[in-house]
């Protein structure tokens, strides 16, 4: 049943995802993380290789960047752990050596198990992975309305979200940067990139440092959920030259979306996790996507992240607060219905296929 490759919790997915891992023959590693989880557990950035350590291709499947995004791309993995796609990934192109599989479970294991989409000191990964020699943009845009987006009280009154309202109708057209572009001045703040770079940006930069640099190509599909139609999973491809996009396009359709057009759901963002993979790894091609499932509309998902910020600046909240603003941020990037994980593994596969017969397709 394909609900069945979804967990609960943290804890249940890791278990699950080493134990299916080890169970298919998979080289497994794990970076244990500093801090412990909500339930006082282990937690880690777990990785699992399937197929020849010197294949010339590898694909990578990475979930849990932005923590609860974990609950549906650690699905989307042991969906495929369990796939015949992976045998046909190490049959391809057998004289050169085949197709490796890389997973990568929990980019972001404290905010996975902490509920959170930011990371252990409110940083957003997906603005992280900077070069920290140089200062963030400006983001004059999000300046504006930093007070109203994390109030000093939680619920927002309702003349906080009246005027909120209006600020965002107002500066909706501005997308160079946006309110989610990122920002480096307000720790407490939404979209924090951090002033350096964070425990996980170091530990999936030396993952690919081992299982990269001496391929010929990577390609990468990191997943996301939160924006966009209900179960609908965008192809949201960056900023890459013309000969990428092509080669993109050719793999995965025209309906792949260029992140930085219009109709993209995507914010203009800096410091995207894949954007590591051309530094660590020099000299290979990179083929990277993110694919974001919608859930809930906006405005719920957006109370959502304003209740983790403000929560992050509020240790001492009252426990049936915190657990509320924990529940909310779950709900926000994980919906518990079948009908949704359904669209959620069915895309994923289909999306796998077409990075598996496009690698096989590149020139030897």
């Amino acid at each position: 049943m394909t609900a069945a490759h979804f967990s609960a919790t943290y804890r249940e997915a890791r278990q699950r995802f080493l134990a299916t891992a080890h169970a298919q023959g998979a080289a497994v590693e794990s970076h244990i993380h500093p801090l412990k989880g909500a339930e006082g557990e282990e937690i880690a950035t777990d990785t699992a290789l399937v197929g020849a350590a010197d294949a010339p291709c590898l694909f990578i499947v990475s979930s849990g960047t932005h923590g609860p995004e974990g609950f549906s791309g650690s699905a989307c993995q042991l969906a495929l752990l369990h796939d015949p796609l992976l045998q046909r990934a190490a049959d391809q192109n057998k004289g050169g050596g085949g197709i490796a599989v890389l997973l990568v479970h929990a980019v972001n294991p404290y905010g996975f198990s902490h509920l959170k989409r930011t990371n252990e000191d409110n940083i957003d990964l997906n603005r992280n992975f900077n070069d920290f020699s140089q200062p963030y943009p400006a983001n004059p845009v999000y300046e504006e309305i930093h007070e109203l987006l994390v109030p000093k009280t939680w619920p927002p009154s309702q003349t906080n979200e009246e005027k909120l309202a209006t600020a965002m109708a107002r500066l909706a057209g501005q997308r160079t940067p946006g309110v989610s572009s990122g920002q480096a001045v307000h720790p407490d703040g939404l979209f924090y990139s951090g002033t350096a770079p964070a425990w996980s940006n170091k530990t999936v930069r030396a993952i690919l440092r081992k299982h990269g640099t001496r391929r010929r190509h990577i390609a990468w599909i990191d997943v996301h959920t939160g924006l966009g139609p209900y179960g609908h999973g965008e192809k949201i491809f960056g900023r890459h030259s013309p000969e990428t996009l092509a080669r993109a396009r050719a793999w995965w359709g025209r309906d792949l979306i260029v992140s930085s057009m219009a109709e993209s759901v995507s914010p203009r963002t800096m410091g995207h996790i894949t954007g590591c993979a051309p530094e660590e790894c020099p000299g290979v091609a990179i083929t990277p996507t993110t694919l974001e499932y919608g859930t809930l509309p906006n405005p719920a998902v957006r109370r959502a992240l304003r209740g983790e910020a403000w929560l992050a600046g509020h240790p001492d909240a009252p426990d049936t607060l915190r657990a509320e603003i924990r529940r909310a941020a779950r709900d926000a990037f994980y919906v518990d219905a079948d009908d949704w994980k359904g669209m959620i593994l069915g895309q994923f596969r289909a999306y796998a296929l077409q990075t598996i017969n496009g690698l096989a397709a590149e020139p030897k």
